[in-house]
This record gives C-alpha cells, sequence and structure tokens, in this order.
C-alpha cells in the first residue's frame, strides 16, 4: 500500500499528515515546524512514496524540493500549474495561495460534481468557490478572527485586545463582549451572505476547515461540512492524480 505524506504550512502552524492509500493515519500540527520535526514524524513509516507540499509562505521550489526531498521517493511543490482534478480559473494563478488550491480540491474529493464554497478559518479566512463541473473560479479573502481583534486594538486609542475566549452574545452588554462577538459573529454573517450568493438549485455544498473553525459552528444557522483535514485530503487527492496520470 502506498504510503504518502501531506505537508501544510500555514501562516501560524503546520500541519502534517500521514496516509496509507487513501486512509489519513496520522496527523499533527506543529506551531513551528522544522525538518527534524518532520523526519521524527517519518521515521517508522518509511519508506514514503510520495510526498506534497503547499504553504501560504512565498518559496523557492526548487530549493524546497531539495530540502524535503531526503522524506520521500517523489516530492510535489504545489502551485496552479501543478496537474490537479480541479481546472483553475484564476486570473492570477501564479499569485494563487496553494493552500487554497487544496481546500478546493479537498471539496471537489468529498463532494464531486457539486458546487461548493470552501471557507478556510485561518490567520487570513478565505472564501473560495468550486463549481458543479470542477473550475476553481476564485473566492475572496478576509480578515481572520484574531486579526480583526488585534487590528481593532492597534488601530484604536480606546478599544481593548480581548480573547475569543468568552461570552458572544447576539448584542455584546459590554466592550469585551462587543468586540467578541462582532468578530465571531461578524464572520459568521459573512459565511451565511457567501453561502447566499451561490446558485440554489445546484444545492451548494458549504466546508468548513481552518484553525478557528470552532469559534463560528455554534452560530452558523445553514447546512455546513466542518472538516479539520480538508486541506490534507485535498494534498492526498492531487497527489493521487499524479500518480495516476
Amino acid at each position: 500500500m502506498t504510503t504518502k505524506l501531506t505537508i501544510d504550512e500555514g501562516n501560524s502552524s503546520t500541519k502534517l499528515g500521514l496516509w496509507h492509500g487513501d486512509h489519513l493515519t496520522e496527523v499533527v500540527t506543529l506551531r513551528h515546524a522544522t525538518l527534524d520535526d518532520i523526519r521524527n514524524f517519518v521515521n517508522g513509516h518509511a519508506p514514503v512514496d510520495a510526498l506534497i507540499f503547499c504553504s501560504v509562505c512565498r518559496r523557492d521550489k526548487d530549493d524546497t524540493r531539495r530540502l524535503l526531498a531526503p522524506f520521500a521517493r517523489k516530492v510535489i511543490i504545489l502551485d496552479a500549474f501543478t496537474p490537479m482534478p480541479l481546472a483553475i480559473d484564476y486570473a492570477t494563478p501564479a499569485t494563487l495561495g496553494p493552500d487554497r488550491i487544496a481546500a478546493a480540491a479537498g471539496a471537489w474529493q468529498l463532494a464531486p460534481g457539486r458546487q461548493s464554497l470552501v471557507v478556510d478559518m485561518g490567520t487570513a479566512i478565505t472564501y473560495d468557490v468550486v463549481t458543479s463541473d470542477g473550475h476553481y473560479i476564485g473566492g475572496n479573502i478576509a480578515p481572520g478572527i484574531f486579526v480583526r481583534l488585534e487590528a481593532l486594538n492597534h488601530f484604536t486609542k480606546a478599544l481593548p485586545l480581548v480573547e475569543t475566549d468568552g461570552p458572544v452574545p447576539r448584542w455584546g452588554n459590554d466592550t469585551a463582549s462587543a468586540l467578541r462577538s462582532g468578530a465571531i459573529r461578524g464572520v459568521v454573517g459573512e459565511l451565511q451572505y457567501y453561502r447566499h450568493c451561490l446558485l440554489a438549485d445546484q444545492h451548494p455544498e458549504v466546508f468548513l476547515t481552518g484553525g478557528s473553525a470552532d469559534l463560528i459552528t455554534p452560530f452558523i444557522t445553514t447546512p455546513i461540512h466542518v472538516e479539520p483535514n480538508l486541506v490534507l485530503i485535498g494534498l492526498n487527492s492531487i497527489l493521487n492524480y499524479n500518480e495516476n496520470q
């Protein structure tokens, strides 16, 4: 059975996923992943047949491939020009974040033939659309929940920096809850607005992933699929696609 490694490097953490065939057997999330961390994760599972890496950082592909080459027989550094099961219709594909591509591919893997809204809630929040015929048409980027709270504190003279832990009433009854509810419930409103923009007659699916997803799920009133490993699922599907070419 093929052993594969999927690596998703975000702004604040890196997620490693080990696959045996199409079964995700182990996942670890690291704050600041190093090559030694990857080596320790892979040890005991060698040999890894194929590895795919995506990052929100702009890294040199050749250097990254060289650094990762010891961990797998085949290494793919994902970008918009990598062969994949989705068509990329983005006007500037060279600037498209690989994490957005991978999340879209994950949605297509889980709901082929369905229109999907893909929401990845990290430091930034991305809202991306996959059509029912397998085209990634683009989407929007917005500040994440923590960024919103930090910006309000930084760019004003009187508003404090508040944590996301605490009451999230519909209408805040003190400054802390007003800020917290404005950030968290504001994102809920964004998500449901973008869901409303999709074609209702195509019965669109909504996929939610990312480190802040659990902050908004209690307040969402429309059907949604919460998949913490959506990017890893998409990376694995792209690996499979390349293996089958």
